[in-house]
């Protein structure tokens, strides 16, 4: 069984792990969405501060990580196209699963917790963005009944936006 759960400060190391194997995944697959600098460990150490880290487990270990951010996100007050859904919305940022979770289908039960989550929140409203290299998170979102709905420009690069209403 998973769970999501806030990431603690004991976690921080093991999510920065997670996303240098998420880093070097996105490398293998011939992409780099990721930088060297971004995500790390001091990027967890301030989504957990802010309370927007999040882990996935699976009996005690730590599946996944990854970003739930209810304060929205500025670079989304821009699209070159149109979102479906209204504010308020919650934003997932930096999802990476430890390699030895992957091809489970882990991020189809990530997207359903994530959703569980933001309905206990009362936010009905879920948006993602991701690299147009990046087929593999397009193919997962659109899977996972989110729509393409333009482009955003985030951290100095162009990608694409995705929204979902709950």
């Amino acid at each position: 069984m998973y769970t999501l759960e806030p990431a603690r400060e004991a976690d921080i190391l093991r999510c920065g792990e997670i996303l240098d194997e998420g880093r070097a995944f996105q490398r293998a697959q011939g992409f780099v969405q990721w930088t060297e600098d971004y995500p790390n460990t001091d990027t967890v150490r301030a989504d957990v501060r802010a309370r927007k880290g999040y882990v996935i487990r699976s009996g005690g270990a730590i599946a996944a990580y990854l970003c739930v951010d209810f304060d929205g996100e500025p670079a989304y007050r821009e699209i070159q196209g149109a979102w479906q859904t209204e504010p308020p919305y919650a934003v997932v940022h930096r999802m990476a699963f430890a390699g030895e979770f992957r091809g489970r289908g882990l991020t189809d039960t990530a997207f359903r917790l994530i959703e569980a989550l933001c309905l206990e929140r009362g936010v009905r409203s879920l948006r993602v963005d991701t690299g147009f290299l990046n087929r593999r998170m397009q193919h997962i979102l659109e899977k996972n009944g989110f729509c393409h709905r333009g482009t955003i420009f985030y951290q100095g690069g162009a990608r694409m936006a995705y929204d979902k209403s709950l």
